[in-house]
């Protein structure tokens, strides 16, 4: 038997309306299979299928080809970043708005770091273009929303800043990956402690 159908066998077919839990058990094995990789270009419909346990044919019912996979991976590590965001801000005490901005920034940073190929796709193209003047949508936009309404908490609560809400958000956003970026970079990955603090002192940055 090959190793091929060795993987393929365990799993049981889902029932008739759990075409989305399917779809969420091939971004899970994608997510995983990514981790094991160099970057995405390794990335395949037959090694996601391997890792799932599935077909090939099964991935093409939920995403046309490989193109589509990807950008439905992207979204769903932009929702894992969301959450694991939500979550940081959720363990810190209401009344420490700041406290909760900098936990917030604390899980990105930690998120791409732990993911680093997860984040280079994520990041690859930057943010959607849009129309001037028009808002930008997308799960980037989502995530610094977060930061936004962390910001404004704190504009709320009587800490000033010194640029409004959306621009601390997207400053803070920007420092943040710049410095993972140099973290990711480096040869030796030693200064896991460095990127946090360096985050939090450019955020003292934005307060007046």
């Amino acid at each position: 038997m090959s190793k091929e159908a060795q993987v393929s066998a365990p799993r049981t077919r889902n029932r008739w309306g759990e075409g989305e839990r399917l779809r969420g058990e091939i971004l899970a094995a994608a997510s995983r299979l990514l981790s094991e990789l160099d970057g995405e270009d390794g990335l395949t419909i037959r090694g996601v299928a391997r890792t799932a346990g599935i077909a090939p044919a099964s991935i093409y019912q939920h995403f046309t080809d490989r193109a589509a996979l990807v950008a439905g991976l992207t979204d769903h590590e932009f929702a894992r970043l969301h959450t694991a965001m939500e979550a940081a801000e959720g363990r810190v005490d209401s009344g420490d708005v700041v406290g909760r901005v900098r936990a917030m920034l604390h899980a990105s940073c930690r998120f791409a770091m732990d993911n680093p190929g997860h984040y280079r796709l994520m990041t690859a193209n930057g943010p959607p273009r849009t129309a001037p003047g028009v808002r930008q949508a997308g799960p980037l936009a989502d995530v610094i929303d977060l930061l936004v309404a962390g910001f404004a908490r704190c504009a709320a609560a009587g800490v000033a800043l010194r640029v409004p809400a959306e621009r601390a958000a997207v400053i803070a956003f920007v420092g943040a990956h710049g410095r993972v970026a140099l973290f990711q970079n480096s040869a030796k990955h030693t200064d896991a402690d460095s990127v946090m603090s360096f985050v939090d002192e450019f955020v003292s940055l934005v307060f007046a």
